[in-house]
């Protein structure tokens, strides 16, 4: 499967409706971009039950701005709509092998039990925050 070129108006879509997506943010002037580009598309090819997606930075500002993406290439991996990995800096061949191993691997049950326990504690810890807030102006 090649590349596919990942969009603010089909993201949504394509995290929800992909197990395994690889997003590899990119400009065209970017050196590392470049010379990582065929080994993701290669990777592309070798793993064909993976979605691989490429954002460009130049057109997509708003969904790299949204990623914060400060330096690129940025990879990011999501797995059932989860993001689970992300770093700047371009991977060599058996880098990217070796990332797309562990994400396969991950224990799904156990990352969406840890993102249901951050999320308890954001709405724990706002709770809190909006009782002390109150206490203040009363």
């Amino acid at each position: 499967m090649a590349t596919r070129e990942i969009t603010a108006e089909n993201f949504n879509t394509t995290i929800s409706e992909s197990d395994i997506v690889f997003l590899d943010f990119w400009a065209s002037w970017c050196g590392p971009c470049r010379m990582f580009e065929p080994i993701f598309e290669k990777a592309s090819e070798s793993y064909p039950d993976v979605v691989f997606g490429k954002v460009d930075t130049e057109a997509q500002q708003e969904l790299a701005g949204a990623f914060q993406i400060r330096s690129i290439p940025t990879l990011m991996a999501f797995r059932e709509n989860v993001l689970v990995f992300a770093q700047p800096g371009a991977l060599n061949a058996r880098q990217l092998d070796e990332v797309i191993t562990a994400v396969r691997e991950l224990d799904m049950q156990e990352v969406h039990a840890e993102v249901a326990a951050q999320a308890a504690a954001a709405e724990e810890a706002a709770a809190n925050e909006a009782a002390a807030n109150e206490a203040q102006t009363a």
